[in-house]
């Protein structure tokens, strides 16, 4: 069995995985603005676990949509 493997497909995965990091981290960044204080002090030093899953939650789910409209589906 003969494995070919398209560098077209390669370059399009590594495109689009950056394209979608970047994304990702704007949008938090964005996240970071709109609530009120310094989002890492409050998590890391203040201990703030409601904080810390709020935050963990939109980057899934700015992930979950980057990774859908990159897939088209």
């Amino acid at each position: 069995m003969e494995v070919l493997i398209n560098i077209k497909y390669i370059v399009n995965a590594l495109v689009f995985s950056l394209l979608g990091i970047i994304v990702l981290i704007f949008a938090f960044y964005v996240f970071d603005k709109m609530t009120p204080g310094n989002l890492w002090k409050e998590i890391v030093e203040e201990k703030n676990i409601a904080l810390a899953i709020t935050a963990g939650a939109m980057a899934l789910a700015i992930a979950q949509i980057i990774a859908s409209a990159i897939h088209g589906g």
